[in-house]
């Protein structure tokens, strides 16, 4: 399972969770499961996606909940919660919890000034600049800007666009900061990524298709961070959220990209590339593609790198 999958489940509503687990919850408690409770000790966090009980102590996330309630390992507890069933039963909790079972539109106008004059605090310049080692220009490019919430946790903002240069989503992604003590962020129980309502996500960077010479390369990544290494290694790219969030949708515009009558592929010939991620979703997301991309011809990455970005460090230093 990659990291984005795994990102998906703690990301599921821990409340909907713990109701699917057979707790009873009302008013964002429950009697704890772990000790004998009578009066409901148990709370739930839904801004931190947590539970904690404030008597005997126990807390996590959902993979927590699921693995202390059910006995299970770590393995069997993310399986438990990627089964169809359970991801079912919350998404249909999800869609009743919206007006006419649908989500709300996404409010473009509300968060296109913050791309207008990206600004980066000093956590996203080291996120982006020493860790990631990127260009400055492809960070201007992609208008990548950066805030902090009231608890002074630095987030990163990536601004989602389409082929026209219409904004249509925002993706919110949690930075380290110097409180964190080096800890990996999937230990910390903040969610790592936000998006605000309505916000749709697919492929990463479709302005850039307008911009494609006959016979260029147009190079596909998984995920934002490769996207941003393609560039800053000199290549136009886009990216695809991952091999389980590969939607009809994309697929239709990918479609649309090579297709007979299409001028990014028809008439420019344009050549489509990929270095798959070294692991089965990586391999699995380059078969999928390639069922809709023919001609998608395959890089080998190097032994003991795991993605693009690894690739690209390695490359730097």
């Amino acid at each position: 399972m990659d990291r984005l999958e795994l990102q998906r489940l703690r990301d599921l509503p821990i409340e909907g969770v713990a109701e699917r687990l057979g707790l009873q919850v009302t008013r964002h408690k429950c009697l704890c499961p772990f000790h004998e409770d009578h009066h409901p000790s148990m709370s739930f966090s839904i801004r931190r996606n947590t539970y904690r009980c404030f008597v005997c102590g126990e807390h996590g996330g959902t993979i927590d909940l699921v693995m202390k309630h059910l006995r299970k390992d770590f393995k069997e507890a993310v399986e438990w919660l990627g089964g169809k069933a359970v991801l079912n039963i919350l998404s249909t909790q999800n869609n009743q919890s919206n007006q006419n079972n649908n989500p709300p539109p996404f409010d473009a106008s509300r968060y296109e000034r913050f791309f207008e004059r990206p600004w980066l605090n000093d956590e996203a310049r080291r996120f982006l600049f020493e860790e990631r080692r990127l260009d400055s220009r492809v960070v201007r490019w992609c208008r990548l800007t950066s805030w902090k919430d009231r608890q002074g946790t630095p987030w990163l903002q990536i601004p989602y666009y389409d082929m026209e240069g219409k904004l249509i989503g925002v993706q919110n992604r949690r930075l380290r900061n110097e409180n964190d003590n080096h800890e990996p962020l999937t230990m910390n129980h903040e969610p790592r990524f936000r998006f605000p309502a309505g916000s749709r996500c697919g492929i990463y960077n479709l302005p850039v298709l307008k911009m494609l010479k006959p016979g260029e390369e147009l190079w596909i990544t998984e995920g934002c961070s490769d996207c941003w290494a393609m560039l800053s290694s000199g290549h136009k790219a886009i990216a695809i959220p991952s091999a389980t969030l590969l939607s009809k949708e994309n697929k239709d515009v990918l479609l649309e990209v090579q297709g007979p009558r299409s001028k990014v592929k028809g008439e420019l010939g344009i050549r489509f590339e990929m270095w798959p991620d070294a692991d089965v979703p990586g391999e699995r997301l380059f078969l999928q593609l390639k069922e809709v991309l023919p001609d998608l011809v395959r890089h080998q990455l190097p032994e003991g790198c795991k993605d693009y970005s690894d690739f690209f460090l390695r490359e730097k230093h």
